[in-house]
């Protein structure tokens, strides 16, 4: 996308490339709260290294899927290793 010069906003870059993966292991839909909704159960939230949970806290089956990060932590999920799923 940055290199075709198209869009230029890093949140949109990362969620474009999460919903890219995670449609590969099942079916996506827009929640109310988070980002994206995986087989109406799981619950996403994109961000980078300092994304919290704030806007996802009482939901269960909630993740934070953070860019910049090379380890897991709790549901926190580094953003690369949704490139395995594909």
């Amino acid at each position: 996308m940055q290199a075709l010069g198209i869009i230029h906003k890093i949140g949109t870059v990362r969620e474009s490339f999460v919903a890219s993966m995670l449609s590969a292991a099942g079916q996506l839909h827009a929640p109310e709260a988070g980002d994206f909704l995986l087989d109406h159960k799981y619950l996403f939230e994109v961000g980078g290294r300092n994304k919290g949970f704030s806007q996802i806290a009482d939901k269960p089956d909630s993740y934070v899927v953070a860019a910049d990060i090379e380890t897991d932590f709790g549901n926190k999920i580094p953003m690369w290793l949704l490139g395995f799923l594909y």
